[in-house]
C-alpha cells in the first residue's frame, strides 16, 4: 500500500513540477501525523484492497451478490447525514467578497481554527493522497485537484465520482496547478465540524464529517464553491445543473442545462425516459450529467458544457421503476449505497422503491414498522459510475463539451408559479434565476418545506458574493454571443386538494419539447409580464387528463399573486446592497410596473 514514513519524500518523481504538491503533502503529514501515507493511483487492485479493508472493519457491508453484484452499504454516523450549511464558510480577505449568501471568516482565522483541529488527527490512521480531475481528462474545460483524507470510504467514492489516479497526477504535473483539499473525519463530533473554503488560495479544509458533499471535496466544495470563483476570473460558469440531450425523431439533438435545488428531481430529469407515444416516434433523452455543469463560450458564440463529475451521487428515496427506471438499472451493480435500509436477503431498500420489505433500518437496527419512521434516511444516497446509466450520452466525454440550447431554472413551488414560462431575454432570464424560490428538502439540515430564495439553485454553493455572481452572468450577453434561451419550470404545483397537478417524470419531456420548439421558432406562446407562457394547446398533452383547475393553474397567470411576488423579489435584491447590478434592479422594476 505504498506505506511511507511522513518524514520521507512522499512522491519523488525526480521532476520539479510536482515540488509544490510534494511540499504540501509533507506539510499536511507533519500536521496530521498519520502512521502511513498512501498515494492513490486509481487502479483496480488498489480499489479491491481498500474495499477488502473496509469490509473487514465494517465500514462497508457487502450486499446481495445475486441481485446487486459488487455493491456495498455504508452507514454514516446518525449525526452526519446531510450537508451542514451553517458550518460551511467562505474565507476571503474582505467579507463583502463572500457576500451575505455565505458564512464568512477571515482566512487567518479559518486556517487557525482548522489547523488546530487537524493537529495530530490522523495518528493511527492512513493518510490517502487522491489526485483527481473534474471533467474529461483531456478537456480544456476540466480542472484538477488533490484531496488528502483519512477515509478509505472517501477514496472509494472519489474513484467513482472523479477521474482519479495516475492520469490526473500526470495532468497536474503538466499544468502545475491544482485545488488543494484537506479532509479528516476527525471524531465525527458535530461540535468539531467545519468546512472552510479559501477561494483565492484554491484550498478547501473539511473536518469532522464523512458525509458525501462534506467529505468528497471534488463535488460541491471544488466543482461549485471553488470552481465558481475560478470561473468568474477565467470567464466561464460553474453551475448546479444537470445536462441532458434531447434527440427528436429527425435525429437532431439539443442540449439542455437545468438548475434545481437538491432533491428536486435533477437526476430524474437527467435520466428521463420519454412517454410511450414519444418513444414510438423516436424521441430519446441522453444523460450527460445529473448535478453539476461547467459552461464556457465557444468560438461560435454558443455556450459549451461539460459534466465535471464521472459518477452520480443520487438521492435514493423516491427512486423507483416508475419514477426513474434508468437510475434503478444504473445502481443494479458496482454501487456504494449510503444510509439505505436492507431487506431480509440483504438487498438495498428505501421508501418509494416499491416491492421488498426492510428488516434493518439505516442505523443498523431492526426495523419497527409500528413506529412510522423511515427505514432509509430521507437523504440516503447511491454512488455509481455515470457510464452504467442506460441513457449515458455518447458525447459525455467530449473534450469541447456539448452546445447548450436552453437553460432551465426550477424549484418546488406549491402555488403561484406555472408549469413553464420563457424569459423575455438574457437579462430577464438572469433575474428569473436570481429570484428562484423553492421549498427546502432533506438534502440540507434544518426544517423541510420552508420557501426560500435559492438563486440558480446555488445558494449553498456559490463561492462568492451573489451580487457579483449575477453581474458575471449578465456579462455573457456580449457582442457575438449566441446565448441559450432561459426558461423556468415548476413540476410541483398543487391543487386545492393538496395533490400535484402535473404528472411529472417522463411527461416532463412534453415541456422540454415545447422549449426546443421555442428555440427553433416553431412554438407559440402568450406574452405576459412574467414571460412567455404556453397555452395547453401549445404542448402535446395526448394521453394526459388535466381538469379545468389544473389547466388554469399550470398554464395561467395569477396577476395579484405575481404583484406580491415581485415586491418580494425587489426586497430580496436590495439585501445585497450597492453591489447588486442595476440592470437586475431595473428589470425587476420594469416587470413590477407592468404588473401594475
Amino acid at each position: 500500500m505504498n506505506n511511507l514514513s511522513p518524514k520521507t519524500p512522499v512522491h519523488d518523481t525526480g521532476r520539479s513540477t510536482l515540488a509544490a504538491l510534494n511540499d504540501w503533502v509533507a506539510q499536511v503529514a507533519a500536521l496530521t501525523k498519520p502512521d502511513t501515507i498512501h498515494w492513490c493511483d486509481g487502479s483496480d487492485a488498489e480499489n479491491a484492497a481498500l474495499i477488502a479493508k473496509m469490509e473487514g472493519d465494517g465500514t462497508l457491508i457487502r450486499l446481495n451478490e445475486q441481485t446487486h453484484p459488487n455493491s456495498w452499504l455504508h452507514r454514516s454516523h446518525p449525526d452526519d447525514v446531510a450537508r451542514v450549511e451553517h458550518l460551511t464558510f467562505v474565507c476571503t480577505p474582505r467579507q463583502d467578497d463572500a457576500g451575505p449568501n455565505n458564512h464568512w471568516m477571515s482566512p487567518a482565522e479559518g486556517h487557525a481554527k482548522m489547523d488546530a483541529l487537524f493537529d495530530g488527527c490522523m495518528k493511527g490512521r492512513t493518510m490517502y493522497v487522491i489526485p483527481y480531475c473534474m471533467g474529461p481528462i483531456d478537456s480544456p474545460l476540466s480542472r484538477c485537484g488533490v484531496e488528502i483524507t483519512d477515509s478509505p470510504y472517501v477514496v472509494a467514492n472519489m474513484r467513482i465520482m472523479t477521474r482519479m489516479g495516475a492520469p490526473a497526477l500526470a495532468r497536474i504535473e503538466r499544468e502545475g496547478s491544482f485545488v488543494r483539499g484537506l479532509h479528516s473525519i476527525g471524531e465525527l463530533d458535530p461540535n468539531r465540524r467545519f468546512i472552510m473554503h479559501f477561494p483565492e488560495e484554491l484550498t478547501i479544509k473539511s473536518f469532522g464529517s464523512g458525509y458525501g458533499g462534506n467529505a468528497l471535496l471534488g463535488k460541491k466544495c471544488h466543482a461549485l464553491r471553488i470552481a465558481s470563483h475560478q470561473a468568474r476570473s477565467e470567464g466561464w460558469l460553474a453551475e448546479h445543473m444537470l445536462i441532458l440531450g434531447l434527440e427528436n425523431p429527425q435525429g437532431e439533438t439539443h442540449y439542455i442545462a437545468a438548475a434545481f435545488p437538491s432533491a428536486c428531481g435533477k437526476t430524474n430529469l437527467a435520466m428521463l425516459i420519454p412517454p410511450e407515444g414519444y418513444r414510438a416516434q423516436g424521441w430519446k433523452v441522453w444523460t450527460v450529467g445529473d448535478d453539476i455543469c461547467w459552461m464556457r463560450p465557444g468560438a461560435d458564440g454558443r455556450l459549451y458544457a461539460i459534466n465535471p463529475e464521472a459518477g452520480f451521487f443520487g438521492v435514493a428515496p423516491g427512486t423507483s421503476i416508475n419514477s426513474n427506471p434508468n437510475a434503478l438499472k444504473t445502481v443494479a451493480h458496482d454501487t456504494i449505497f449510503t444510509n439505505v435500509a436492507v431487506t431480509a436477503d440483504n438487498q438495498p431498500w428505501w421508501e418509494g422503491l416499491g416491492g421488498g420489505k426492510p428488516v434493518i433500518d439505516w442505523r443498523g437496527n431492526d426495523y419497527d414498522f409500528s413506529k412510522g419512521t423511515p427505514a432509509a434516511h430521507p437523504n440516503s444516497r447511491f454512488t455509481v459510475s455515470a457510464k452504467q446509466c442506460p441513457s449515458y450520452s455518447p458525447r459525455a466525454e467530449d473534450a469541447q463539451g456539448v452546445p447548450i440550447s436552453a437553460i432551465v431554472f426550477g424549484g418546488r413551488r406549491a402555488s403561484l408559479v406555472p408549469l413553464v414560462f420563457e424569459a423575455r431575454d438574457w437579462t430577464h432570464g438572469v433575474l428569473v434565476g436570481a429570484a428562484m424560490g423553492s421549498e427546502t428538502t432533506a438534502a440540507a439540515t434544518g426544517a423541510v418545506g420552508v420557501m426560500r430564495r435559492d438563486p440558480m439553485a446555488m445558494k449553498p454553493f456559490c463561492g462568492y458574493n451573489f451580487a457579483d455572481y449575477f453581474a458575471h452572468w449578465l456579462s455573457f450577453d456580449a457582442a457575438g454571443a449566441k446565448l441559450p434561451k432561459i426558461f423556468h419550470v415548476n413540476w410541483f404545483r398543487k391543487g386545492d386538494d393538496g395533490k400535484f397537478m402535473w404528472p411529472g417524470f417522463g411527461d416532463n419531456l412534453r415541456v422540454l419539447e415545447w422549449m426546443i420548439r421555442r428555440v427553433k421558432g416553431e412554438a407559440a406562446a402568450v406574452e405576459t409580464p412574467i414571460g412567455h407562457l404556453p397555452r395547453p394547446a401549445d404542448l402535446n398533452l395526448d394521453g394526459i387528463a388535466l381538469n379545468q383547475e389544473a389547466q388554469d393553474k399550470l398554464f395561467g397567470f395569477d396577476h395579484a399573486g405575481w404583484q406580491t411576488e415581485f415586491a418580494s423579489i425587489g426586497q430580496y435584491l436590495e439585501e445585497y446592497g450597492p453591489r447588486m447590478p442595476q440592470a437586475l434592479k431595473d428589470e425587476q422594476q420594469r416587470i413590477a410596473a407592468a404588473l401594475g
